[in-house]
């Protein structure tokens, strides 16, 4: 179901970049599907590919990467997602940690000039040759720390980002897309709304907060919302049934933080994107969220008043 969730985005960003995002798509799918197969005969696990979740990592690991990404790298990052992000804790349904999210920012670290460089958007059919630009949170941010200043791009263009006609990694590029397969998500209850909710409105507030207090200098909620890798984020990353909370409570804790850390970071951070640091940081709280959001057994209060 996430899977076919996912579908839109990826023809969206097939479509504004042509054949260099299906090539990545695909790589990092295969990838780690072999990546998969190979750990689990050599671990002498059964075999898990039939139920998809390698494919799944590979898809979102694919949506993390630019469109400019080499081969070699998403080959790589591929093996990163299941080998260390998975299966080195004792494979499917063990990993503390989104697999795509480690992979995504071990490449960061380890590539940063091809993990920064990005694609103008040429759709297929418009005849555009591929340049390298700047994607709206890198501009915002670059902007703001020369100048103090929001960029014109900050405070328009929403229909564009809406769409996905900007530069970005393929999963950042169309929030429509992507809304579309949280809310099929939703709809067949695959997810609650508990993280996204959480998480997406923390961004608002606390985003609008300082957005009121010097619009200037800090974009709108609504491009907080539009722009990055949010959407993505939100619907199919913060979400991962393995890495994140089981009680109620504990996914509007875990959403809470995850929007908290990614304001922070995208205002007064380094790096223009904080979500993938956000979820990750998060996933290393859940087993004390779970812990401490612990619903109390039937009868508990009854036989802790008589003892």
């Amino acid at each position: 179901m996430v899977i076919y969730a996912l579908l839109p985005a990826c023809a969206v960003s097939i479509y504004f970049f042509g054949v260099p995002a299906l090539s990545v798509l695909l790589i990092c799918t295969l990838g780690c599907v072999a990546a998969e197969a190979i750990c689990c005969k050599v671990m002498g696990r059964k075999m898990t590919l039939a139920d998809g979740s390698a494919a799944l990592t590979g898809i979102l690991l694919a949506l993390n990467l630019p469109p400019s990404a080499p081969w070699w790298m998403s080959l790589f990052g591929a093996f990163i997602a299941i080998l260390i992000g998975k299966q080195v804790y004792g494979g499917l349904g063990y990993n503390p940690f989104n697999p795509a999210l480690v992979a995504r920012v071990v490449l960061l670290i380890s590539f940063p000039v091809q993990m920064t460089t990005w694609t103008a958007p040429a759709p297929i059919g418009s005849g555009l040759d591929a340049v390298t630009t700047a994607t709206p949170l890198g501009e915002m941010k670059t902007a703001v720390m020369l100048t103090g200043k929001l960029p014109e791009l900050a405070t328009s263009g929403f229909s564009n980002y809406l769409t996905g006609n900007m530069g970005g990694c393929l999963g950042e590029v169309s929030a429509l897309a992507l809304l579309i397969g949280g809310l099929y998500l939703l709809y067949k209850k695959i997810i609650t709304w508990h993280t996204p909710v959480s998480f997406a409105g923390t961004v608002i507030i606390i985003g609008g907060i300082f957005w009121l207090i010097d619009p200037t200098k800090y974009p709108s909620p609504l491009f907080h919302l539009l722009t990055g890798g949010l959407i993505l984020g939100v619907f199919f990353m913060a979400t991962d049934m393995v890495s994140s909370p089981v009680t109620d409570k504990g996914m509007l804790i875990f959403g809470f933080g995850c929007g908290l850390i990614t304001v922070l970071i995208r205002l007064f951070g380094g790096y223009p994107e904080g979500v993938s640091f956000a979820i990750l940081l998060m996933n290393a709280a859940t087993p004390l969220i779970d812990r401490y959001t612990r619903p109390k057994i039937f009868g508990q209060i009854e036989q802790e008043a008589k003892s």
